[in-house]
C-alpha cells in the first residue's frame, strides 16, 4: 500500500503574478508568496508541494492557461538541468525583467539613478564552464550539470548555449571521469573546470584524491586523445601540449590552472569597453580585484595601472603579460583586500579606480574608497544587491552615481552583471 503522503498528495491551482529575482514565477494567492520554478506572469498553474522544508516553494505540475510570452525551450534538458532557470520566457519581457532587478534593488537600497537598457553579451556562449562526474545507482557514471536545487547530477551530451571553443569539452570531461569514478571506485564528487583557450581547452580536475601512476598515466592519455591545451587536477600539472593563452586587448596571457574569466569573451569586451569610456583620459589608474588583467591590460594603453587581487596565481600571469610592446608600465601586485583594502593615502595621486570584485562585494574596500579624494570610481559588479550595499556607502561619502548600466552575459539565468561610474 503507497504512503498516504503520496497517495493524498496536494494539488493546487495558482495564478503568477510576476517573475522574482531567482527567476521563479511567484504567487500572491496566499499570505505569503508562492515559488513556482517554470512559471510566468499571468500564468494559471497546477503545482504540488516541494518535498522537504521548503513551505514557500512549489513544483510545477502542470501550466492551465499559458502566457502569450511562452516560448518553446531550445534545450532539451530544460527543466532537469540546473543550469539555465529561464528558456521559456519571450526575450523581450526576459530583458525588461533583467533589466527590472537593477532598477528595484537599487531603488530598495535608496540609490537614485538612471538604468540603461540592458546591453545582451552573451556572445558566442560561454567559454568557461563545470561539469560534475558522480556515480549514480549501481556505480552509473553521470557527468554534467547540477539539477534546478539539488546535488543530483544531470547527465548530458551537449550544451547548446557553449562557446564553439568549447567543442569537445563534455566528450572530454566523461572520457576524463571514467578512469578518476570507476577505476578509483571513488565515492566523492568530481568537479571538472573546463576553458575554452585560443590554443585549445584548458581543463582543471578537482574532488579526487592522491592518483596512483596508471590513473595518471590513463589521463595522460585522454588529454593526448582529446588534445587538451593542459590538465591538472587541483591546479597540479598532469599533462600540457601547449600553454593555455587568450588575448586581452594587446597583450597575451597565459592562464594559471583554474583561473577566474568573464563567462563569454563578448562579456568581457563589453565590461571593458564600458569601464574605459567611463575612465575617460585618466593617467594614474589603479584596478582593484584585477584577476588575470582584462581591465588593466586594455587600460594600460593609454595610462599607467597599478593592479592588486589576492589571486598570487592570476598575479603572476598578469605582471608577465604586461611586457607586451606598447603598454604603459603595469605595476601587479598580490594583496587581499578584504583584509588590507587599499587606504586613502596609498590612492591620494590616482586619478581613477576601478573595481570589480567577487558575489560578495567590496564593503571594506568601499569604505576606504568613500573616505578617499580619488576623482573617479569605476564599479563593475556581478551582484546587485552587493552592489547596491557598496555604492551606498560611496555616495554617503560624497560621491556622486551616473547612469548604472547592465549587461546579460549569463543569458537564459538571474544572473546580472552592471557598470557604474562615481565621481566627486
Amino acid at each position: 500500500m503507497p504512503n498516504s503522503s503520496w497517495a493524498h498528495a496536494v494539488v493546487e491551482r495558482l495564478t503568477i503574478d510576476h517573475v522574482g529575482h531567482r527567476g521563479d514565477g511567484v504567487s500572491l494567492d496566499a499570505r505569503e508568496p508562492v515559488y513556482v520554478p517554470y512559471a510566468l506572469p499571468g500564468e494559471t498553474v497546477e503545482v504540488e508541494h516541494v518535498a522537504g522544508n521548503h513551505p514557500d516553494r512549489r513544483h510545477l505540475l502542470a501550466v492551465e492557461v499559458a502566457s502569450p510570452e511562452r516560448v518553446t525551450p531550445f534545450c532539451k534538458h530544460f527543466g532537469l538541468c540546473g543550469g539555465c532557470a529561464i528558456q521559456h520566457w519571450r526575450s523581450e519581457a526576459y530583458s525588461a525583467w533583467k533589466r527590472n532587478i537593477v532598477v528595484e534593488t537599487l531603488r530598495q537600497a535608496g540609490l537614485e539613478c538612471e538604468v540603461a537598457p540592458l546591453i545582451d553579451a552573451h556572445g558566442a556562449g560561454r567559454r568557461r564552464i563545470t561539469l560534475h562526474g558522480r556515480l549514480g545507482t549501481h556505480e552509473v557514471l553521470k557527468v554534467g550539470f547540477a539539477a534546478m536545487n539539488s546535488h543530483d547530477v544531470i547527465p548530458i551530451d551537449r550544451c547548446p548555449i557553449l562557446d564553439p571553443g568549447l567543442a569537445g569539452a563534455i566528450e572530454a570531461a566523461w572520457a576524463l571521469s571514467e578512469p578518476l569514478m570507476k577505476r578509483m571506485a571513488a565515492t566523492k564528487p568530481l568537479d571538472i573546470q573546463v576553458t575554452a583557450t585560443d590554443t585549445g581547452l584548458d581543463v582543471d580536475v578537482r574532488g579526487s584524491g592522491p592518483l596512483p601512476a596508471p590513473i595518471v598515466a590513463a589521463l595522460s592519455e585522454v588529454a593526448e586523445q582529446h588534445r587538451l591545451a593542459r590538465l591538472t587536477r587541483h591546479g597540479e600539472l598532469v599533462l600540457q601540449r601547449a600553454a593555455p593563452s587568450l588575448r586581452m586587448g594587446g597583450a597575451e596571457v597565459v592562464l594559471p590552472p583554474g583561473s577566474f574569466l568573464q563567462a563569454t569573451v563578448a562579456g568581457e569586451e563589453t565590461l571593458a569597453a564600458l569601464v574605459q569610456e567611463r575612465i575617460g583620459r585618466a593617467k594614474e589608474i589603479v584596478d582593484l580585484f584585477c584577476g588575470v588583467g582584462p581591465f588593466a591590460l586594455r587600460l594600460a594603453e593609454k595610462a599607467r595601472v597599478a593592479a592588486f587581487d589576492s589571486d598570487a596565481g592570476a598575479i603572476a600571469a598578469l605582471a608577465k603579460a604586461a611586457h607586451a610592446p606598447g603598454l604603459k608600465p603595469i605595476k601587479a601586485e598580490a594583496r587581499d583586500l578584504f583584509r588590507r583594502p587599499l587606504v586613502a593615502q596609498e590612492m591620494r595621486d590616482v586619478d581613477a579606480v576601478v573595481f570589480d570584485p567577487p558575489r560578495q562585494g567590496a564593503q571594506a574596500q568601499a569604505l576606504k574608497l568613500a573616505a578617499s579624494r580619488v576623482p573617479t570610481i569605476v564599479a563593475v559588479s556581478c551582484n546587485p544587491a552587493t552592489f547596491a550595499r557598496d555604492a551606498r556607502l560611496l555616495v554617503d561619502g560624497g560621491y556622486g552615481i551616473e547612469t548604472v548600466v547592465p549587461v546579460d552575459q549569463f543569458r537564459h539565468t538571474p544572473h546580472v552583471e552592471l557598470v557604474a561610474r562615481f565621481a566627486r
